[in-house]
């Protein structure tokens, strides 16, 4: 629908639009090899995660979810955090905007990138290394660009856990030497191989002899030239420090549906082909008796040993009033300490955290949360205990005679029973179809996450919002497209306010320019009042009423010109300290306050109309005064 639109050279949308992108649910998998010749995955987040795991013991997803309140007081901590924010949602690899008629790059990349070495990319397998203003790249994408040895960046972290002083000496590179780095894609589908003494497909990354395959038989990606922001850019389109042409995108995702594991995943609809296991029904909206006729067709299709494991966890659960009655009775007479010390110990064993910053943690909960807390920790346990028990005491029967215990059992079970054992008994795959199939990189063109719009002008948002609207009349609810305008939003308050400002200084221009005008008018009628004789004079030699009114507005004129002059130039020479000021303060190099000539004319013709229009009355009662008077004034 966009591209036909676009199509259109009378529409306004083509006009309107300067670039559009789409993205897909894939994700770009590179290698290289680092300074000590092992090869790493290109990507900033995944090496900050494993090396924040192996030098603190920590998942740093397991730091970000337990909030502020767990790094409070840890130097160290706080500066993983921010690390770990500062990566967060910023990709190492970015596509770039493609242009128009199959251009790769769009125009807007090149009016904000300089080339400062090689050329912008024009096949599928090339890339750009993208600098900042400094010619500089952080230590995080050095390594994952592999420019770095883990060394060097181990180095960086103890320096970090101990707060001891890192090195931050410069190192320097040749743009040769970047260029000449090797990159090797891997798609998502190729990572996995068919394992015939199971019928499952592996991951080939769990082993290095795995991982060397994918690299040694990736696509190999040429850097094709370097870029960095140009000086007059105020600001810049990409955040990540290598750039790819959506070429590269569509290439992987046609590739992907010619994979054989894509292939298996698509004819087995029902089959997760990673653990062999089905996937799980939508068991959200699954009646009791839906969930009751499907817990006994699986119980009825399994073997005896499998109708033996399941008459055992059947058994092994617990009802409600068993289960709330053993956790009242441990939840009674408890104290919030109490809670405290089993929760610290309990987490420091699961999350391998140090006890103070769980602690922290704990202390920040309300006494509410905290006791919701410790309920579910001891419900677990309970139910644990419960299992354990039976397991002990159905340890003695045979496969044979559990099977057949199920079998007597199972038709006097209720629909609700079955409901419960439904959920509990029967074992699904923790994926689904569709994130199989992301995850194997299986996308469609015609079928984007998501879809970015980029207009040509601000105010040809407006447009583009219009085009938005009639797409949405014309489908259903499900298919319409919501936008938030944040830019709108943005720029309507700031408008609003800038609005008031506006009116604001008008009131006291506009109040300024009554007084002056006043000012003028009286000004001028003292100047009559003195020159009363001299009028009598002039009137004496022959000067008309006309003449008399004239001198005096000739004379307003003149003041009103040569004062709108002196403000227009005194205006134009105080733009260039303003000009240094701001561009100091903001570091927007074209943020400029300008004064053009009309403006300074139309200023200046404003000023002579004022004095003019305020010496009327002055003017007019000089010429009115009798000169025989006149002349007798002293």
């Amino acid at each position: 629908y966009i591209e036909t639109k676009r199509a259109d050279e009378d529409g306004a949308l083509a006009e309107a639009l300067s670039g559009v992108q789409y993205t897909y649910n894939t994700d770009l998998i590179v290698y290289t090899k680092n300074l000590d010749g092992e090869i790493v995955v290109s990507d900033t987040e995944k090496l900050l995660s494993e090396a924040v795991a192996e030098n603190f013991g920590m998942n740093m997803m397991s730091m970000q979810d337990m909030g502020s309140s767990m790094v409070a007081g840890n130097e160290s901590m706080s500066m993983l955090s921010s690390m770990s924010q500062a990566n967060s949602g910023i990709k190492l690899w970015q596509e770039m905007l493609p242009g128009e008629n199959g251009s790769l790059v769009n125009p807007i990349l090149e009016n904000q990138y300089e080339v400062v070495y090689g050329s912008w990319p024009d096949e599928y397998d090339e890339v750009v290394v993208v600098l900042d203003r400094n010619n500089e790249i952080d230590d995080l994408t050095l390594f994952a660009l592999g420019l770095k040895s883990e060394e060097e960046m181990d180095s960086i972290f103890d320096a970090v856990s101990k707060g001891t002083h890192i090195d931050t000496s410069l190192q320097s590179w040749t743009y040769e030497e970047l260029c000449d780095k090797e990159y090797k894609v891997v798609l998502s589908s190729d990572c996995y191989t068919y394992d015939e003494s199971t019928g499952l497909y592996v991951d080939l990354r769990d082993t290095d002899a795995g991982t060397r395959y994918l690299y040694d038989n990736g696509l190999t990606l040429r850097v094709s030239g370097i870029i960095r922001p140009n000086e007059t850019a105020s600001s810049t389109m990409l955040t990540g420090s290598l750039a790819y042409t959506t070429k590269l995108t569509e290439y992987i995702v046609e590739k992907a549906h010619e994979s054989e594991v894509v292939k298996a995943q698509l004819e087995s609809t029902s089959t997760d082909i990673f653990t062999g296991l089905p996937f799980r029904e939508n068991t959200g909206n699954m009646s009791d008796e839906e969930k009751e006729e499907s817990f006994r067709k699986y119980i009825s299709e399994l073997d005896t040993e499998g109708k033996a494991n399941a008459y055992v966890e059947i058994m092994s659960i617990p009802s409600e009033e068993q289960l709330d009655g053993a956790v009242s009775q441990v939840m009674a007479g408890v104290t919030r300490e109490q809670i405290e010390e089993n929760l610290i110990t309990a987490m420091s064993a699961q999350m391998s955290m140090n006890a103070s910053a769980i602690e922290d943690y704990l202390l920040s909960m309300s006494d509410e949360d905290l006791f919701e807390l410790f309920e579910q920790m001891v419900r677990e346990q309970v139910k644990a205990q419960i299992a354990q028990q039976v397991v002990s005491q159905l340890a003695a029967m045979t496969p044979e005679q559990l099977a057949g215990a199920l079998d007597m059992s199972a038709p006097s079970y209720t629909t609700e029973q079955c409901a419960v054992y439904h959920d509990e008994v029967l074992v699904f795959s923790d994926k689904t179809y569709d994130s199989n199939l992301i995850t194997l990189g299986c996308v469609y063109l015609d079928d984007p996450a998501t879809v970015n719009l980029f207009a040509s002008s601000f105010e040809n948002k407006d447009i583009i919002e219009e085009f938005i609207a009639d797409y949405n009349e014309n489908v259903d609810d499900l298919s319409k497209i919501r936008y938030t305008d944040y830019i709108g939003i943005m720029m309507s308050s700031i408008t609003t306010i800038i609005n008031a400002i506006t009116y604001v200084l008008i009131a006291f221009v506009a109040i300024s320019l009554v007084v002056s005008s006043i000012m003028i008018g009286v000004i001028t009628l003292i100047s009559v009042q003195e020159r009363t004789k001299e009028i009598g004079i002039l009137r004496a030699i022959g000067a008309s009423k006309r003449d008399v009114s004239g001198m005096f507005n000739a004379e307003t004129v003149i003041i009103g010109f040569t004062s709108g002059l002196l403000g227009v130039v005194v205006t134009y020479l105080l733009t260039f300290p303003i000009n240094f000021i701001i561009n100091t303060l903001t570091g927007i190099s074209n943020l400029d306050a300008i004064f053009p000539l009309p403006v300074a004319l139309i200023l200046i013709a404003i000023s002579v109309v004022l004095t003019l229009i305020a010496g009327i009355i002055p003017s007019a009662s000089a010429a009115k005064k009798d000169p025989v008077v006149a002349l007798r004034t002293e």
